[in-house]
């Protein structure tokens, strides 16, 4: 059948009677809202949670994501390895550069994990953040666009990256390398960036340190179990000693609770500890566990390309909404 003979599939539809006589009939499918008149207090919990999650994600749409006045550079930290700090950094830059920003994301973990989730080469060789630290060269030089957005950008990080640690404890300023590479990048190519996020390593090495000099923020990502709590005693104390001698400028502007089971007492637990501690820093939207958040690497994208739909990206575009609201209206403070 040629396409011009083809029926609408929308609107109205024109049907002949046995007689030749033509009639308009309307479409039944028209503008159906699959969860009209449904309610999320049914009989079925994972029916009411699909309902619920397609519900924010609608409103999520419609919801402005404000634009900061400047560059905000966001370190996002935990020395605690597996508690969804690359996930986080790749989910966040990714809702925000969905909705308009400009962001670029910096991966110093040499686990390259976020540049595999933002879909950019990163094998050994390819010119990365290794070779702006140790080398000097332009970040603009290295910097490559995420083939899924358009406006989000990924220093890669390659497994060159692994012995970085040792190589800078010779080098002059080395607490300062990431500090005046990104100070240089902000001044000319990179001067319309909305967010710079910073992957650190899960160490207090000199990494992360390079990113705790130059960030304004820091973005702490807490899983829902009780060593998470000790490991945050001591990235609060590191991060303290680093505004005390190196960047007065750096605090603890965000906590995100991540794999957050609500059905279990330990979890609600951890989290109103934490929020009794933090309560102007931890979000009120946590992050659930979610396979479509597991699986999405390994097709080379963020949840939020990879399945809009599902409860993990509709999160963490909440908690990407929550952090432009609070740096528009300057809580980040």
């Amino acid at each position: 059948m040629a396409f011009d003979d083809a029926r609408p599939t929308t609107g109205p539809e024109r049907d002949r009677t046995p007689d030749g006589v033509s009639r308009e009939t309307t479409n039944p499918f028209t503008a159906i809202d699959p969860f009209e008149g449904l309610s999320e207090d049914g009989d079925s919990p994972l029916a009411a949670e699909m309902i619920a999650t397609e519900r924010r994600r609608r409103a999520l749409e419609s919801a402005a994501f404000p634009r900061p006045a400047r560059t905000r550079i966001i370190a996002v930290s935990n020395q605690k390895g597996g508690v969804g700090k690359t996930t986080t950094s790749v989910n966040v830059a990714a809702a925000l550069a969905k909705r308009g920003a400009n962001v670029l994301v910096i991966d110093a973990d040499p686990q390259g994990n976020a540049s595999t989730a933002l879909g950019v080469d990163h094998r050994s060789g390819t010119p990365s953040i290794y070779d702006v630290l140790l080398d000097e060269t332009p970040m603009a030089r290295v910097a490559q666009r995420s083939p899924e957005i358009d406006t989000l950008w990924c220093v890669p990080a390659t497994i060159d990256l692994a012995g970085a640690d040792i190589e800078l404890v010779s080098m002059v300023r080395r607490e300062f390398r990431l500090h005046d590479a990104l100070k240089e990048l902000l001044e000319g190519a990179g001067k319309e960036l909305d967010y710079v996020f910073i992957d650190c390593p899960p160490s207090l090495g000199l990494l992360t340190l390079n990113a705790m000099v130059v960030a304004t923020e820091v973005l702490i990502p807490i899983q829902c179990e009780y060593y998470a709590l000790e490991g945050l005693t001591q990235l609060i104390k590191t991060v303290e000693m680093v505004r005390k001698h190196l960047n007065p400028g750096i605090h603890v502007s965000t906590i995100v609770l991540t794999m957050y089971d609500g059905r279990t007492n330990l979890a609600r637990e951890v989290a109103s500890e934490v929020r009794s501690h933090f309560p102007e820093q931890t979000l009120d939207q946590t992050v659930p566990r979610s396979v479509r958040v597991s699986e999405a690497p390994g097709f080379g994208q963020t949840v939020i390309t990879h399945d809009p739909h599902s409860s993990g990206a509709v999160a963490y575009m909440a908690v990407a909404r929550d952090i432009a609201v609070r740096g528009a209206a300057g809580t980040e403070h």
